[in-house]
């Protein structure tokens, strides 16, 4: 996938997670956790999985939280950036930087998926 490609992606937010807003205006995700498939291949053996589903927290500070209010399932990544960067008058490859690295972050996690 080429960089311009990546780009033309549209993020859109997990099914599985939660969200809530903070009194400070910060976004708060619950989110499953996936664990390593070696340590849930033991704990299955040992029993100590069955039905349990161990829940994560991630606090947004305010400018994940604003990347993340952005994300809506039709925005493309590239729309995202120019949001962001004329938010906060950076340069667009600074924006791309960073809103590329959180976006990256977050599918990491399970918590959007592009499309």
């Amino acid at each position: 996938m080429t960089r311009q490609d990546s780009l033309e992606c549209i993020p859109e937010k997990c099914h599985s997670i939660s969200e809530s807003l903070l009194e400070n205006g910060d976004v708060l995700i619950l989110y499953p956790e996936n664990p390593n498939p070696w340590v849930s291949r033991v704990l299955s053996w040992m029993g100590k999985t069955e039905g349990r589903v161990r829940m994560r927290k991630l606090q947004l500070d305010a400018l994940g939280s604003q990347v993340w209010r952005l994300v809506d399932g039709y925005r493309t990544v590239l729309e995202l950036v120019d949001v962001f960067a004329q938010s906060h008058q950076l340069h667009h490859r600074e924006a791309e930087i960073a809103v590329v690295q959180f976006i990256r972050e977050l599918g990491r996690r399970q918590i959007i998926f592009l499309k």
